[in-house]
């Protein structure tokens, strides 16, 4: 699936977004509607519609990711304390934007089940 979505449109400066972090493969930008004092979303600048459309040529490109997730938490003070990234796959899994994502979200301490407002 290549359709274009608002985050490529976020990747080609079509639309503004606040960024966060860029380099060449990828892209983090605050989320606008944020469930967290802290909540970027990361994203691969290549379009991958779901987790089920990651190929193995696309292993590196995931684990980036993570490694810009740990990046941000250094530098925004959660590596530490902790912090949630999560990625939805498909209408029940919560995805609605059809370009893959991964959620980071961090500045309190978060519950589990994730919708739960106490920690277990």
């Amino acid at each position: 699936m290549t359709t274009e979505t608002i985050f490529t449109k976020i990747i080609n400066r079509e639309i503004p977004a606040t960024i966060v972090y860029e380099d060449d493969e990828t892209l983090a930008f605050e989320d606008i509607n944020p469930q967290a004092p802290f909540h970027v979303l990361i994203i691969p600048k290549k379009a991958i519609a779901t987790i089920n459309d990651i190929t193995e040529q696309d292993q590196y490109l995931i684990g980036k990711l993570y490694c810009v997730a740990a990046k941000l938490a250094k530098e925004k003070g959660f590596a530490t304390s902790g912090y949630r990234v999560v990625m939805n796959c498909n209408e029940d899994g919560g995805q609605t934007v059809y370009h893959i994502h991964l959620h980071m979200l961090a500045g309190k301490a978060m519950g589990w089940p994730p919708y739960a407002d106490k920690m277990k």
